[in-house]
């Protein structure tokens, strides 16, 4: 491979990952991406001695790490608000989010007369996330759904979540299934493997 070819190549490649990063759900996957992107058409530009387009790229790196430091600095502010199952806006909320609801909880079905738990996680006036649970002893609740909006997946609400649940009279979780990928986050978040399914102590 000549070395003008290898220089078309560093160009690909971060035009590739540009396209990728807008495809991302996760705003800090997205300046992550992006941001090696730009850094490699920066390269690129360089190489090419196409000096505009390496200005510009530059200052896509430059953005991009601001923006990325505002994200990882700020401190967000939760709140838990109590709420029920059968309410408009919770049958709202997983009807527009069921498509990726189900990556995580591909068996999951909304029954309210299973669920008697039901928070908001609540950033602001956004909605950061979602927990539908059962109680299934004085203070053991089975995990129904455990979900987080994409822009919030950080691990996040989850911490604060877990932080809290002791105030509302539940100390210890359950999730009976889990897959894969939701299976690794709990693990994350202190879950422990014990016969098949997923436990954690508040």
């Amino acid at each position: 491979m000549n070395s003008s070819m290898m220089i078309e190549m560093v160009g690909y490649a971060g035009s590739v990952l540009v396209v990728i990063s807008m495809l991302m759900t996760s705003v800090v996957k997205l300046r992550v991406v992006n941001m090696t992107g730009a850094v490699i058409f920066t390269v690129y530009a360089l190489l090419i001695r196409s000096y505009p387009t390496a200005l510009l790229n530059a200052f896509l790196v430059v953005i991009n790490s601001y923006n990325l430091w505002r994200l990882l600095k700020k401190e967000r502010q939760y709140e838990l608000i109590d709420g029920k199952a059968e309410e408009p806006y919770v049958c709202y909320v997983l009807d527009r989010y069921r498509e990726d609801i189900l990556k995580y909880f591909p068996e999951f079905h909304m029954n309210p007369a299973e669920v008697d738990i039901a928070y908001l996680i609540c950033n602001d006036v956004s909605l950061a996330g979602i927990f539908l649970g059962k109680k299934t002893d004085k203070d053991t609740a089975e995990v129904i759904l455990d979900y987080s909006m994409p822009v919030y997946r950080d691990c996040s609400v989850g911490t604060y979540l877990y932080a809290r649940l002791p105030s509302e009279g539940i100390r210890r979780l359950v999730c009976e299934k889990a897959e894969e990928k939701h299976g690794a986050y709990l693990q994350k978040m202190g879950f422990t493997l014990e016969n098949g399914r997923y436990v954690k102590e508040l």
